[in-house]
């Protein structure tokens, strides 16, 4: 699941540079940009992403170390 989080990364990382909207004038719900919409939807996505990363790539590892008491 670690490897399929950081591949969604690579691909919103790609969609993120959306070249194909810039020249477009269409309005969306007749008064949004298609670009801007375009980016709502892509934070949308990145909040999902994160919480997929949270829940499944987070290095627990890491914090079980930080937390461990070294007491004689």
């Amino acid at each position: 699941m670690k490897y399929f989080v950081w591949s969604l990364f690579a691909v919103l990382f790609v969609l993120h540079h959306d070249f194909w909207w810039w020249d477009d004038p269409t309005l969306v719900f007749g008064f949004l940009p298609i670009g801007m919409a375009w980016h709502v939807g892509f934070s949308v996505a990145s909040a999902l992403l994160w919480l997929l990363a949270l829940r499944f790539a987070w290095p627990t590892h890491i914090e079980r170390w930080a937390e461990q008491t070294d007491s004689p």
